[in-house]
């Protein structure tokens, strides 16, 4: 084998190396794509009957239940998961935190999300889920959609006022610093001027 021929078939092995990776990758991504498409139809025609039987035992049909867990599931899993998202939005995180930390909120959202599925949903389940919340679980979908709602807008709330108390507490620490500089500075400055004073004391006494 001459020289040229090495050199051709080191070459070759790399590229065929970056090929079979690549195809590795196509195959991986083909297989992801069908489990998520027979996930998503698996989904749709189980979890919205499922979701609304589930809630509709939790209210069996009563009116305060109905706005109770309504409430509780919209505005409590609402707060959480508004308060978890915007924790994304601090600098100190990085990339892979912040996208744990949607995706996190996006867990805490799942009871809500499950009722959307069926409010929005076009599917046999969802009008199936439905017609089961219409009769046995009467204000939940009302009630939720207000809790979201209340969620959402206390959990900003909350955010804006520990943000403010942060800034605040900031500049209480930057304004305390800056009067301990300057009274340093100003013992510094006496302590110069007195001694500036007693060396001419010593000079004039010492002419």
């Amino acid at each position: 084998m001459t020289t040229a021929d090495a050199g051709r078939s080191t070459e070759s092995k790399p590229s065929e190396g970056a090929g079979r990776l690549w195809l590795r990758r196509l195959i991986t991504i083909v297989i992801a794509l069908v489990v998520s498409v027979l996930g998503y139809f698996i989904a749709a025609a189980f979890i919205p009957r499922w979701w609304a039987q589930r809630v509709a035992h939790q209210v069996d049909s009563r009116f305060t239940l109905g706005v109770t867990w309504g409430l509780f599931y919209g505005g409590v899993f609402t707060f959480a998961a508004v308060l978890v998202a915007l924790q994304a939005r601090r600098q100190l995180f990085s990339w892979p935190v912040k996208i744990g930390l949607i995706v996190l909120a996006l867990l805490l959202e799942i009871p809500n999300l499950m009722t959307l599925g069926i409010v929005l949903g076009t599917s046999r389940a969802a009008h199936a889920g439905e017609r089961i919340l219409d009769v046995e679980a009467p204000a939940f979908r009302s009630a939720s959609l207000a809790g979201v709602i209340i969620g959402a807008l206390l959990a900003l709330g909350v955010f804006i006022l520990v943000t403010l108390v942060r800034t605040r507490g900031r500049q209480v620490k930057a304004f305390q610093a800056d009067a301990k500089q300057r009274a340093l500075d100003k013992k510094a400055d006496a302590e110069a001027a007195n001694q500036a004073t007693r060396n001419a004391e010593s000079q004039g006494q010492s002419g």
